[in-house]
Order: C-alpha cells, then structure tokens, then sequence
C-alpha cells in the first residue's frame, strides 16, 4: 500500500475533530484538502473509514479500529524523531582524532584548548602519530578523523584541505644561504642536507619538489621529528627543508629561516572515512580544526614570519 503520513494524520485529526472543517482548521488544511486525503487513505487500505452525511462524519468499524491504533503509533512515531532530532543536535561524548607530529605540536595545542571552552561535554583524545599511522588508523575506524599532510590521492577518503603552507630553507645564521637577498630551491644543488624520513607526509612533497627543481642533494641524515632538525643542522650537519608549521625556531639556537621560491606548499588536511557520517560531537570538534587552521592562517598573514 502507497499511503503518507500526512493521510494517516488528516484521518486522525477528522476522527478527534469529527468533522472535515474543524480537522483542516487544527492541521493547516482546506477542507477539500481533508476530504482529497481521506479518499486517498480509503483507496489505499480498500475499505470505508468514514461515513459522510450533510450533518456528520462517523467512522466505520474500519475506521474506529484504525484511528485506536495509529493515534498511539503515530504518536511513538513524532516522540521517535524528536529523539533524533536530539541527537543530531548533542554535544557530548568522546571524539578521537590522529594527527601528524608537526601538526599535533603545533596545530592541535589551540584546537583543543578552542574545543575543551566552546564543548566542555566533549572529550576529545589526540594519537600523535606518523602519517601512516594516521591514515591506517582512519581507514580502520580506530578514529573519528585525521589530520594529514596533502594533497592526498587515496580514494579512501574524504578529504578537505584546510591549511595551505610553504616549505621553508633551515640553515645556520654563518651560512651563505642565509645572506642572499632572495633564496631559491636552485641555490640548494649539490648541498649536504638532513630531512625528515618517509614517515612524515612531508617528505614525498620535498623530493618531488627537489626533482621538479632539478635539485641534486645528498641527505647525510633523515630523521624522525622534526624538532631533531635544528641540532643537527646547528651543528653543521646539513642544511634542511621544513615546514612553515614547524616554527617558531628554538630561541637559543643560532639558526636562520628563509623563505624558498618559487614558493612550493603542503597542505594540512582533515580526513574521514569515505561516505560515513561523523557522529555530531566529532562534527563539532572537525569544524574547530577548520576555523582554528583559519585564525592561524590570517595571523600569519597579520604578522608573517618568514
């Protein structure tokens, strides 16, 4: 049977009201309206549900059983989405997210905090983990979402850029590099360098960009965190290419940071799950991340420095 809930509504209104006019008047309808959808409803379940006369509507049999049943029912059924309804609106509950290194020291710090003011329900838990773990550990629904290093090319996800960031030049201050007036990735040829392993989602960016610049180097060290990167680099063993998240540098460290064209950027991205819905408290705390990627761009933008 091909029947609406607003047929099955019109006929329990007619059947508390007892009559077309006074139902049409309690539901927002014409009186023709009310009639249309009780024949309708009628034409549906194959029997009578109300006799008609000038005077009075009565219901049937048929229709007094109907209307005993589907009063409660349809009742169960508002009381059903008003439930959901409270659901799609909840704040509360656990959220798991996993990030990158440099993202989690450097990103997630301001997220959590903006979270823990603006949904105090929400208790969100942070995994700092390599690239791909992240990615596996989303796959995997280990988590509610990731935050990675972009551009992605994995079906498996959806994905949305949210911060878009320039790799920078790190050298020691007594470095030629860092007295030019302009850096560029072309001046990096034939240099000894210390980067980060393939573990971060950074450094397949930086050899693609070294080859598209035609950047022959030879990498003496490639290391885990990227906080590792200023010793070695102090000390004199390589220079090295980092991310503008990885800033500020070290105070006691005599080291410079330039900024490298033609300019080549990462771009930090949220993660999820391919078609799955976040649940609403995981909802909320994804949109933080955005808007808190959003205030970081425009104080960079304030205050560049690089």
């Amino acid at each position: 049977m091909n029947y609406t809930l607003r047929q099955l509504r019109t006929f329990i209104a007619v059947a508390h009201y007892g009559g077309f006019s006074q139902a049409g008047q309690a539901i927002g309808l014409s009186q023709s309206a009310v009639s249309h959808s009780i024949k309708e409803l009628e034409a549906e379940t194959g029997v009578r549900l109300l006799d008609r006369t000038t005077r009075e509507v009565m219901l049937t049999e048929a229709g007094k059983q109907l209307a005993s049943r589907m009063e409660r029912l349809l009742e169960e059924i508002h009381t059903t989405l008003l439930d959901i309804r409270s659901f799609g609106e909840q704040r509360s509950g656990t959220v798991r997210v996993a990030a990158s290194q440099t993202i989690s020291a450097h990103l997630m710090p301001q997220c959590l905090a903006a979270s823990q003011q603006h949904f105090p329900d929400i208790k969100v838990i942070l995994h700092d983990r390599a690239q791909q773990w992240v990615l596996q550990s989303v796959r995997n629904a280990e988590v509610d979402f990731g935050i990675v290093i972009g551009p992605l090319s994995d079906s498996d996800f959806d994905s949305i850029a949210i911060l878009d960031e320039p790799f920078l030049l790190l050298c020691r201050d007594d470095d030629p590099l860092a007295q030019v007036e302009r850096a560029e990735w072309s001046m990096l040829d034939g240099r000894t360098m210390v980067l980060q392993d393939y573990a971060s989602g950074s450094r397949v960016l930086i050899d693609a960009a070294m080859q598209q610049q035609n950047i022959r180097a030879e990498v003496v060290q490639e290391i885990g965190h990227p906080a590792t990167l200023f010793p070695m680099v102090q000390v004199g063993i390589g220079i090295s290419i980092l991310p503008a998240l990885a800033l500020p540098l070290p105070a006691d460290r005599a080291l410079t940071v330039r900024r490298l064209y033609p300019e080549i950027n990462r771009s930090l991205t949220l993660i999820k799950r391919k078609n799955r819905s976040l649940t609403p408290a995981a909802e909320a705390i994804w949109q933080e991340v955005r808007q808190q990627a959003t205030l970081l761009a425009q104080q960079r933008e304030a205050r560049p420095a690089f």
